[in-house]
């Protein structure tokens, strides 16, 4: 659906987005935050340009700042619907082989270790916005693991951007460099890190069901 939409299309194409973005004059910002919260809530839509894109048009500052409230409101959307509406609406935008893999994040909290993986890059954060709106957290709990795990990323993203609207190309492509060897270290690593993440869950879980009052 997205795709007859268009919405791939026009997220990908930088020059389209500064256009609209620049069409919207004194509401521009509100336009690039709507822009975020779209990315987030469309989940299969990446967040890389729009991150970029902030640092562009606004620098690093007021992007890192628009971004994080744009992505912020995405996150506590998607986290609603999917707590309002359930796993129907869930499995709609997240497909069963990812469900799978995150199913032991609705059984208990975990905060930490849901921080670590909004945290670390190239694990699919959109997604976990649905499947944790299923899960234990509150939605308090879930806005600061989410605001303060995608902080770093959006702050790499931003600072890119910075570079490409001062002609910093080197620095851009140095940078640019380095996240992509993190983000292929992640995708090699990711069924050992996620295994680890689980594990560490369950026995956390564990240490808490012995805990005074727990049945024995």
């Amino acid at each position: 659906m997205l795709y007859h939409l268009g919405l791939f299309h026009f997220f990908m194409n930088r020059e389209r987005l500064i256009a609209w973005i620049h069409s919207l004059g004194a509401w521009g910002f509100a336009g690039f935050i709507l822009l975020q919260v779209v990315q987030v809530v469309a989940a299969p839509i990446p967040g890389e340009a729009t991150g970029v894109l902030g640092g562009y048009l606004y620098g690093p500052v007021v992007g890192v700042a628009l971004s994080t409230v744009g992505l912020t409101l995405g996150s506590y959307l998607a986290f609603s619907l999917s707590r309002f509406f359930g796993r129907p609406l869930t499995d709609k935008f997240v497909d069963a082989k990812t469900m799978e893999r995150f199913d032991y994040l609705l059984h208990h909290k975990g905060a930490f270790l849901v921080f670590l993986l909004f945290l670390i890059p190239g694990f699919p954060k959109d997604y976990l916005c649905y499947i944790l709106g299923l899960g234990h957290l509150t939605t308090l709990e879930f806005l600061t693991i989410a605001t303060t795990g995608r902080l770093l990323g959006t702050m790499l993203l931003t600072l890119g951007g910075s570079m490409l609207r001062n002609h910093q190309y080197y620095r851009f492509f140095l940078l640019s460099g380095a996240a992509v060897v993190v983000v292929f270290v992640t995708i090699a690593y990711r069924d050992r890190l996620e295994r680890i993440f689980q594990k560490l869950h369950e026995r956390h879980s564990r240490k808490k069901g012995k805990g005074p009052g727990a049945p024995t």
